[in-house]
This record gives C-alpha cells, structure tokens and sequence, in this order.
C-alpha cells in the first residue's frame, strides 16, 4: 500500500489515536470508527484552533524505527487516508517555525504553526498536516483501520455485527433468518496491519 518515490514519504496520511492505556486508545478507536469522524482539538496548537491532525510519515517508519520513544504516547490503532482526500477537505502541511515567527504568519494560515526550535523542539520527522475543522467526517470508502493484529479487528467485526443484530430485530416477526441476512450489511472496513 505505501508506494511513493521517496521512500520517507507516503501518499498516505494517517491519524492515530492515543490513551492512557491501550483498552482507552482502542475504546477511543471504536468510538471514531461506529461514528465515523474525527474531533478536532487544540492541544499543542497556538492560537487554541480546532484541528484534525495527521502524520505523513510511512507505516514502516511508525513501527518503532524512528522517534520509538515520542510514539509511544500514541496507540498502534490508526485512521489511514490517501494525502489527496485530506487536501479535497482542506487539509495542508504544518509550517514549522521558530514561535516568534508566529505572527508573521497571516490570520488564516496560523492555524499550520508548529513550534520548531532544535535541537530542544523538533518534530519535524513526523511530517504533520492538519485540517481545520471541528470535526471530520468520513465512510469506509476513504478511510482504512490500521491495526496491531487480527485480535482487534473481531472486535470490530463483533460489534458491527451487534449493531446489525439491534438494526434489524423488530423485523424477525415478519421476516425469516434467510430474508434477514440479506439486508444485513458486511463489515464495510478495509484493514491494514501496522508494519505492513
């Protein structure tokens, strides 16, 4: 799936989410997958804008061969989007910069400021973009779950399964389980393995 002519560069953005633990992260995971968007927050961005926030960087790079120890406040659970939808929805690359080259910045581009001030504050490597918004909202036909292992995608499949059970239960009087099972709805998710 990662295709690019850099190899430290993907066509793929991806948001991951984070937790005290990994059952929060993965509880916050479900939560974004069953409602199919992504809240918008402010921490760590000047200027207290509500933002969607992305990483360019490769799967492969993710995986603990680079900056092991700043990923390891982030989950193996993520939200996988080709760089293009992202930019269709507003989306831009962060601008990194000293923080008194902030106000430089004009009023509608502030929003992109990432502090940069090496070698104390760099994040650079983590190729960040952000879209402004409150929250983002997306189907299964843009978005791909990346996640640890197979474990984790029964849980999705259980609970998808349990939301189609409750979706079509006031209907078992009139219809039989063949008739039913047509209605149901198939796990409507692509999956990606972290590291693949």
């Amino acid at each position: 799936m990662e295709t690019s002519a850099r190899p430290d560069m993907s066509k793929y953005l991806i948001h991951f989410t984070s937790g005290a633990s990994r059952s929060q992260a993965f509880d916050c995971f479900r939560t974004i997958v069953s409602e199919c968007r992504l809240i918008g927050g402010d921490g760590m961005i000047r200027g207290g804008y509500q933002c969607v926030c992305f990483s360019e960087a490769p799967l492969w790079l993710r995986n603990g061969l680079v900056n092991k120890d700043f990923y390891s406040r982030y989950s193996p659970f993520g939200i996988l989007f080709e760089r293009q939808w992202i930019f269709d929805q507003g989306g831009l690359p962060a601008i990194y910069q000293p923080d008194a080259d902030y106000d430089s910045l004009p009023d509608q581009q502030k929003w992109r400021h990432v502090r940069f001030e090496p070698p104390a504050v760099d994040f650079t490597w983590e190729q960040e973009w952000r879209v402004r918004c409150p929250e983002l909202n997306f189907d299964p036909g843009v978005a791909c779950l990346v996640l640890p292992s197979e474990d984790y995608v029964r849980a999705l499949v259980a609970d998808h399964d349990s939301h189609q059970d409750a979706k079509w239960y006031p209907y078992r009087e009139i219809l039989t389980e063949d008739e039913l099972m047509q209605y149901r709805e198939d796990f409507p998710w692509r999956i990606l393995y972290l590291g693949q």
